[in-house]
């Protein structure tokens, strides 16, 4: 019985009918500090199936992990197809299983001619030196001869340095947590959850969390998901219980994130009404107003005038003020939006003048009006606040697509690897995405399963193939996707390009021009890397 294997870099889908290739050397050129990943990929054609494991072995103190790659099933390619060579990785494979979730297992039973892989994540021990060093990966069946494959790894005399005044963030949805997991809202089964989500969200460079203080407002009427206690007290007078919402943001605090994102204080696409407050914490789903009245009426803003000096004492007293970022309306857009926003703008500045608002808004018109502090525009249009030297940072959902920058399951693993130089390229002070964990069907609160459903139920009307999550709920905590780890490497590229200190305009990213005019290829970033490298080490 025959088996084939070899190594690949981590820019590479295998596909089940990915053909055998011969073994070829790989080489690694990374920081002293730096996380980096690489593939083994397996092919048979015995008669029989295999069962083939892998071992990796390196120096002393680095950590190693091994997971198999696995595969979920994309029914349509998502549209539009950018018409490039790049396609070529997806073209003829799919309707079909793409590589995406990376289950920790070090083995797998291997089909005949079929291809399977393992992912390698490797972290080098903490007091390394530069230099040359070795990994050995042992590939072995109960079959058929084993194999060993070496990988040269060359560490540069670079310690990257945590980023600075770039955060990002992935909307996290305590909500799909407590359906999936069928918790009692927030019971102590849900907070072991959040702990390993939050860590797993810190160590994908995410430095940045939604704080459901509010069921958020976002993607039809969610199941209630409120931290914040409130009672009625009377007429219009309202008591505040901070328990949870303290537990939550101490926990992502003792986790790494540095900043906090305080959940939407309106409805999205507008503004129109206020966002659902719950008596207690929504058990009952006991609403405190008609959800239908205007933003600004004066129901919710007698609610406001009591809530929001609390929220600022809070803030104040958890030392967070400082690293909190506050939303109005999620995307509003056109004239209507425009004059239902600067109204709930105008009301939140006479009641909270020291509230900094960020929104996703592509609009220019928000942001030359001064209604927002920190406009963050889709790639489509970002560039426009550029040139108009509006500070900004920039997002994408669903689309733009095609030539654009995107991270959807069709979306080439190199072109995916480029986040990190396309935000250095411009002063963006930040990214957004909306969907860390969304597993439900579009605007409803009925779960789908992301193994086998990663459009929400909704291609046919525009949504995509992965836009909606990047994780896939595990027993005890995430499965991360392939996706989700090309992502956390180009931001490592993001603090390694300000770690050295390399100007905006350098001639090395020079080629990246716009957010579809850039290098989609893997040889690329691994020679801008070698540049950026020979100039540490000269």
């Amino acid at each position: 019985m025959s088996l084939c294997s070899w190594t690949s870099s981590s820019r590479v889908r295998h596909f089940p009918s990915t053909p055998p290739r011969s073994p070829q050397a790989l080489e690694i050129d990374a920081a002293l500090n730096e996380r980096f990943s690489f593939q083994i990929a397996a092919h048979t054609d015995a008669v029989e199936r295999l069962t083939v494991r892998v071992e990796v072995t390196g120096p002393d103190g680095w950590t190693i992990r091994v997971r198999r790659v696995g595969y979920v099933p994309v029914r349509h390619r998502n549209t539009p197809v950018e018409p490039d060579r790049l396609d070529a990785e997806c073209r003829g494979l799919i309707p079909g299983f793409v590589p995406d979730p990376l289950f920790p297992e070090d083995r797998l039973i291997l089909p005949r001619d079929e291809t399977h892989a393992f992912w390698i994540t490797v972290q080098p021990s903490p007091d390394v030196s530069a230099g040359a060093y070795q990994l050995r990966a042992l590939i072995s069946s109960d079959a058929a001869d084993s194999a060993e494959h070496r990988v040269d790894v060359r560490l540069h005399d670079v310690r990257i340095a945590a980023r600075r005044g770039f955060f990002a963030t992935n909307w996290f949805y305590a909500d799909a947590l407590i359906d999936w997991y069928q918790t009692d809202l927030f019971d102590e089964r849900l907070w072991t959850l959040l702990a390993a989500y939050i860590q797993n969200v810190v160590a994908h460079g995410q430095d940045t969390l939604y704080v459901p203080v509010f069921t958020p407002p976002l993607d039809g009427v969610k199941r209630p998901t409120q931290l914040l206690g409130v009672h009625r007290r009377g007429l219009d007078e309202y008591e505040f219980d901070w328990q949870d919402v303290r537990r939550y943001v101490r926990l992502a605090s003792s986790l790494g994130v540095s900043h906090f994102e305080w959940c939407h204080l309106f409805t999205q696409w507008g503004a129109a009404h206020p966002v659902r407050v719950y008596e207690g914490q929504g058990q009952d789903e006991q609403l405190l107003w008609d959800p239908d009245i205007a933003g600004t009426a004066p129901a919710y803003r007698r609610f406001l005038e009591q809530f929001l000096p609390e929220l600022r004492r809070f803030l104040v007293d958890e030392q967070v003020e400082a690293c909190s970022l506050f939303h109005v309306s999620d995307e509003p857009h056109g004239d209507q939006h425009l004059l239902n926003y600067q109204a709930a703008r105008e009301m939140l500045r006479e009641l909270a003048p020291w509230m900094k608002v960020m929104d996703a808004l592509s609009d220019i018109s928000f942001a030359r009006h001064g209604l927002v502090d920190l406009p963050l525009p889709s790639i489509r249009t970002a560039l426009d606040f550029v040139d108009e030297d509006i500070p900004c940072g920039v997002y994408y959902c669903v689309g733009p697509r095609g030539a654009w920058l995107n991270r959807l399951l069709d979306t080439p693993l190199p072109k995916i690897g480029m986040h990190g130089f396309l935000f250095y390229r411009w002063p963006f002070i930040g990214s957004l995405h909306w969907g860390y964990n969304y597993w439900y069907h579009e605007l409803t609160r009925e779960l789908i399963d992301p193994f086998t459903v990663q459009d929400s139920l909704h291609w046919e009307k525009g949504w995509v193939y992965g836009d909606s999550f990047v994780v896939y709920p595990g027993p005890d905590g995430p499965i991360d996707s392939l996706r989700w780890e090309v992502i956390a490497e180009g931001l490592q590229d993001y603090a390694l390009l300000q770690t050295l200190g390399v100007a905006r305009d350098d001639e090395l990213l020079r080629p990246i021009r716009s957010f579809t005019d850039f290098p989609k290829t893997a040889d690329w970033r691994v020679d801008a890397r070698a540049q950026l490298f020979a100039r540490a080490d000269r």
